[in-house]
């Protein structure tokens, strides 16, 4: 009878040796950089920021003859969720809280006006002007004051962001946040205060040109 003879295990190859030593060294430096416990670690794996952008291009020129009367300031809390129909939130949906701050400006525009708006008597003591109700301009985001607070995506989410141009796009927050505040902004009173401060701006001009009586009316 022969008794088999048991094979020893086959070793290593270098190759696999070199990966598996790459693989922990990575693993050691990656740590202490996680846990502060190379300090200067984190200055030679750090990044450099290099600004290549070109020239900015001047695209178009606008005169503006309105005048910007009042300006607010909002801050609205976007809760945005996407789920999907027959899959679970864990699988596929997204939900987006982000913190939108910008301004509206209230201006009343002055371009329009003619000779049937402005009427002044003979003495020049006394001006009637009507003039244009002020208007809102479009909400301006705050980049600086403006932040996700937490992003939750499933699973199919996450994997498509690896291969998407544009992952984690804010894009569809920041709409939100926009029409939120241009909403908010309807119910400011900013026109109301903008014409207000058109009338002041228009009886202190005229007044220290010699007008003593100065109405201002809007329609």
């Amino acid at each position: 009878m022969t008794t088999p003879v048991k094979r020893l295990p086959g070793r290593l190859p270098g190759w696999a040796k070199a990966l598996v030593a790459l693989v922990a060294v990575l693993a050691v430096l990656f740590a202490g950089l996680r846990l502060s416990l190379l300090p200067g670690l984190r200055d030679v794996l750090g990044t450099t920021s290099r600004d290549r952008t070109g020239p900015a291009l001047l695209k178009s020129l606008h005169d503006v003859s309105r005048y910007d009367a009042a300006s607010g300031t909002f801050q609205v809390v976007v809760d945005l969720e996407k789920d999907a129909k027959y899959l679970p939130d864990a699988l596929h949906g997204t939900r987006t809280l982000y913190v939108g701050a910008g301004t509206v400006d209230a201006y009343v525009d002055l371009g329009g006006l003619d000779e049937r708006d402005v009427r002044v008597d003979d003495s020049r003591t006394s001006a009637t002007l009507r003039l244009p109700h002020a208007r809102l301009g479009a909400p301006a985001l705050d980049p600086d004051r403006s932040y996700a607070v937490s992003k939750q995506r499933g699973l199919l989410d996450r994997l498509g962001d690896l291969f998407s141009g544009n992952p984690n796009s804010e894009q569809a927050v920041q709409k939100l946040a926009v029409r939120h505040i241009a909403r908010a902004a309807e119910d400011s009173g900013l026109t109301a205060r903008a014409e207000s401060n058109t009338t002041d701006m228009l009886r202190g001009l005229l007044r220290s040109l010699g007008f003593t009586e100065v109405r201002v009316t809007y329609a």
